[in-house]
């Protein structure tokens, strides 16, 4: 497995960029690049990537093609075609998004988020997307999300059964998965059953933690990784029996500071595990 996440500072040229990852110590790195970015620029940071060994892990297609407001959703699912684009052109492993809401905010709640008619909208316009960029060589995918499918590793299944493309596979972020108390205490398990079950699918993985509070009824929040309760002994040994380039990216944190402390505390859990140093 390679850890990763955002690089701060200057990364203009390949070889800033290839100096910014290798500073924060990372074998993996979100794609340095935009859509619009021409093709040899393109190139030349795939071809940096390449000579540093540096893997380009993902490609966000932050949007909402389910928004209710169809030119929204229009202009959505046009961003996740380029976005996808885009990683094929780069070799990332996978573009990823999340599949999207029925109402606002775009990645928040909705009634009917967890619906069979949305479950067959989700069908429809990924397949949309693979069959229109026809990729080569990286993957579309959707991110788990506690309130619109994928919603577990059962979900996720029936999607990929579903929709029934080669190129679609999987992200994922168990920590956005530990959404009940349930859940949350049984995080092994529920990481365990991901890998048995999506193992072969999964492109790239996010590291976040969650921390249970004792507010009445239930308080999940996100929190920097080796401040919440998931089991990321057991994330850990399922990421090592993946190929040896499966990516780890850290997110959502707010400074550089944030970012060392979390891969400091994954790399202490690696380092007490015996797997391979992050």
């Amino acid at each position: 497995m390679r850890l990763g996440g955002p690089v701060f500072g200057d990364t203009a040229t390949p070889e800033k960029w290839v100096e910014g990852v290798r500073r924060h110590g990372y074998g993996a790195a979100y794609c340095p690049v935009d859509e619009k970015a021409p093709e040899d620029a393109v190139r030349a940071y795939e071809t940096a990537a390449r000579e540093a060994n540096i893997v380009i892990a993902e490609v966000g297609a932050w949007s909402n093609p389910l928004d209710p407001d169809p030119a929204k959703a229009a202009s959505a699912l046009a961003q996740c075609k380029e976005k996808f684009a885009l990683a094929d052109r780069i070799g990332a492993r996978c573009c990823v998004n999340i599949s999207g809401s029925c109402g606002e905010p775009w990645d928040g709640p909705h009634a009917d988020n967890l619906t069979q008619d949305t479950f067959d909208r989700i069908v429809a316009y990924v397949r949309d997307i693979v069959d229109t960029v026809k990729p080569l060589r990286t993957f579309y995918t959707l991110e788990p999300m506690p309130w619109m499918y994928p919603d577990s590793a059962d979900s996720y299944l029936a999607l990929l059964k579903a929709i029934d493309r080669e190129r679609f596979g999987v992200h994922l972020d168990p920590a956005n998965l530990l959404c009940s108390p349930q859940r949350y205490y049984g995080s092994g398990a529920l990481i365990r059953e991901c890998f048995e079950k999506l193992g072969p699918h999964i492109r790239s993985c996010h590291a976040k933690d969650i921390a249970l509070s004792t507010r009445l009824t239930t308080h999940l929040d996100e929190v920097r990784a080796g401040l919440g309760g998931m089991d990321y002994r057991v994330f850990l040994r399922e990421l090592d029996k993946m190929d040896g380039d499966m990516p780890l990216m850290l997110e959502h944190l707010s400074t550089p500071e944030d970012y060392h402390l979390a891969a400091e505390h994954i790399r202490g859990v690696a380092k007490a595990e015996g797997l391979v140093p992050l």
